[in-house]
C-alpha cells in the first residue's frame, strides 16, 4: 500500500478511515446498535417501499439484509448512498408512468423490484463495504460510490429518457430506436445519468460533513477540518460523476451488443422479454446468460473502476 498503518485506518468498530492524518465517518453507535439501528431502518423503509409497489416482497428481504449491513459495517454515508439511489428512483419510476408503460412492455422486468435486481444493485456495494470492514480503506468508499453512482445514473436515464419528445437512438449506429430499447440513448436521458450520478456523489458528500461530528482520530483527539472535508467531497463527487456516467455508457453498450434479446412473435419488437403480445418470443442475439441484473452488475463494476482511479490519483498526487 502507499500509506502508512497509521495512515491507513483508526479504529472506531471497522466504521472508519483516515486520510492524511484526518479521520472520518467514527460512528457513536456501538457495535450491536449498529446492526439494530441499521436493522430497522432497512426495514421500515423497505415496508414503505413494499406497500407503495417499488419491492416485490423478496425484493424487501434483500433490500433489509443489503442496507442492514451497509449501516452496520460501513455507516451513514455508505448507507445514505443506497437510499439516494432507491428512493430516487422508485420516485422517477412512478413519475408519469402512464407515459412510459409502452417502452416497460418490453423490458425484462417492471414494477416492482425483486430479489434479483436488488441483488444486482446493492450485492457488488455491499460486498466492498464489507472489504471496507476487514481492511479499512478510504479506497473502498470511492469504489462504492462509483457503483451506486452507475447503477443511479442508469436508472435516471431510462426513467427520464423515456419522456423525451425525440427518439433515443443506437448508441452503436446512431439510428433512431423505439422507446425502451436496450442500447438506445437520447440527449435528455444523457443529461439525466449525468445529473444521477453526480446526485449520489453529493448525498455521500453531505453525509460525510454530518458525519465528520462524531469522527475522531485513533488517540480521540481533533476532528476533521473544514477543508479536508472539502477536498474529499470533490474527489466523491468527481468519482460519482464520471465514474457512474461511464458506467451508465457501458450499460448502454452492452445492452446494444451482449445483452440477451427476444423478438416478438406477434408484434416483431425486439425485446427483452421471453414473452410478449401473449406469445413466445425468439432468441435474436447476445449471451442467453447475459439478461438486464448481468448488464447492471457488469456496468456497475465498471463505475467502481473508474471511481477509484480518479481515487488513487487523489490519494497518490498533491492534485489538491
Amino acid at each position: 500500500m502507499f500509506w502508512s498503518q497509521a495512515e491507513r485506518f483508526a479504529f472506531n468498530e471497522l466504521s472508519v478511515f483516515s486520510l492524511r492524518g484526518e479521520t472520518f465517518l467514527a460512528s457513536p453507535l456501538s457495535p450491536l446498535w449498529a446492526w439494530l439501528v441499521g436493522f430497522l431502518c432497512s426495514l421500515l423503509i423497505g415496508g414503505a417501499a413494499y406497500w407503495k409497489g417499488s419491492l416485490t416482497r423478496s425484493g424487501w428481504v434483500a433490500a433489509v439484509a443489503v442496507g442492514t449491513l451497509l449501516f452496520a459495517l460501513g455507516n451513514l454515508v455508505w448507507f445514505a448512498c443506497l437510499i439516494a439511489f432507491f428512493v430516487s428512483s422508485s420516485v422517477l419510476s412512478k413519475w408519469k408512468r402512464y407515459v412510459k408503460r409502452q417502452a416497460e412492455a418490453s423490458y425484462e422486468k417492471s414494477g416492482g423490484r425483486d430479489a434479483w435486481q436488488v441483488a444486482a444493485n446493492g450485492l457488488p456495494g455491499t460486498l466492498l463495504c464489507v472489504a471496507h470492514a476487514i481492511w479499512p480503506s478510504p479506497l473502498w468508499l470511492v469504489s462504492f460510490v462509483g457503483i451506486m453512482a452507475a447503477v443511479n445514473a442508469d436508472t435516471w436515464a431510462t426513467e427520464i429518457g423515456g419522456l423525451s419528445r425525440f427518439r433515443p437512438r443506437s448508441i452503436l449506429s446512431g439510428k433512431p430506436v423505439p422507446t425502451g430499447t436496450s442500447g438506445g440513448v437520447s440527449l435528455l436521458g444523457t443529461a439525466a445519468s449525468v445529473v444521477g450520478a453526480g446526485f449520489i456523489g453529493v448525498s455521500a458528500w453531505i453525509c460525510l460533513y454530518l458525519s465528520s461530528g462524531s469522527a475522531t482520530d485513533a488517540t480521540g483527539m481533533a476532528q476533521s477540518s473544514n477543508l479536508e472535508l472539502l477536498k474529499v467531497g470533490v474527489v466523491l463527487v468527481l468519482s460519482a460523476a464520471i465514474g457512474g456516467t461511464i458506467g451508465a455508457f457501458v450499460d448502454s453498450l452492452l445492452g446494444a451488443t451482449l445483452q440477451r434479446m427476444y423478438r416478438c412473435t406477434v408484434c416483431g419488437s425486439v425485446v427483452e422479454r421471453q414473452q410478449h403480445c401473449g406469445k413466445p418470443t425468439e432468441f435474436v442475439r447476445g449471451i442467453r446468460w447475459m439478461n438486464n441484473d448481468a448488464v447492471n452488475i457488469i456496468s456497475s463494476l465498471f463505475g467502481a473502476v473508474v471511481a477509484l482511479g480518479i481515487g488513487l490519483i487523489y490519494y497518490q498526487t498533491t492534485i489538491f
